[in-house]
């Protein structure tokens, strides 16, 4: 049977962030999330993470908010020791790659420190790709057996991954006969999502913010939970079954 994933990106960024994403899950269709190990809600969602079980975590490698898990590095932050921002990387950039996989590395390995198995890897603001970083993404996907979110034109058969991704999911979740259009070319698709209640935190640091509500309604209105109970053309899964 056909798969779908429903993964929200952001666990860890805050108190507002986690827990819009487990009420996606326990109360909605959300089946994965991919967690930051930067920022300061990581403590929480790890709290979080040992009530719920059943939702499965990714890692969400970020290299554009908040500050690195590694110290002294040189060219991937600020002056003030910050990630420079994704408009950084618009440009031309001159960054030392060996930067950008040892922090990568070090946010995987804090998140298996505490426990937690991941089960793919994306990239926050898709930082893999950046210049030539997708060569770091699919090396550390690699090095850790891991499958990867497919937000690059997938050529290799052998990479883990959907092949299908959907960056707008509200674009889909329209009706049966839009789900059913876009598994007429797809046998395993995710979808990507941001729910979140807002915080103080949320609001005085992000740009994307009212609409992540918006999606923490879609994903847990009761028409969104009939249209998927009512349908046998895939099954809601997650990244464990790729």
């Amino acid at each position: 049977m056909n798969k779908l994933i429903i993964n929200a990106d952001d666990f860890g960024y805050c108190k507002g962030v986690n827990y819009g994403i487990i009420e996606a899950h326990t109360d909605g269709v959300l089946t994965s999330t991919t967690m930051m190990a930067n920022m300061p809600g990581f403590d929480h969602a790890v709290e979080l993470h040992r009530q719920h079980h059943n939702l499965s975590i990714g890692v969400h490698l970020n290299l554009t908010t908040g500050s690195p898990v590694l110290e002294h590095l040189k060219t991937i932050v600020d002056t003030e020791g910050n990630f420079r921002s994704q408009a950084y990387y618009k440009g031309s950039f001159i960054i030392d790659q060996q930067e950008v996989y040892d922090e990568w590395k070090a946010q995987i390995e804090k998140i298996l420190a505490v426990g937690i198995q991941p089960t793919h890897l994306d990239a926050h603001h898709h930082a893999n790709l950046f210049g030539e970083f997708n060569e770091i993404y699919f090396k550390l996907a690699a090095e850790y057996n891991l499958p990867v979110r497919n937000n690059f034109n997938n050529q290799d058969p052998t990479r883990r991954t959907t092949d299908g991704f959907v960056y707008t999911m509200e674009s889909v979740l329209q009706s049966e006969g839009s789900l059913n259009q876009l598994f007429a070319t797809h046998d395993t698709v995710e979808f990507m999502c941001h729910p979140a209640f807002l915080d103080k935190f949320l609001l005085a640091s992000s740009s994307y913010t009212y609409p992540r509500t918006e999606e923490l309604d879609l994903l847990t209105r009761p028409a969104t939970k009939d249209l998927f109970r009512n349908q046998s053309l895939f099954e809601l899964t997650t990244y464990k079954q790729i």
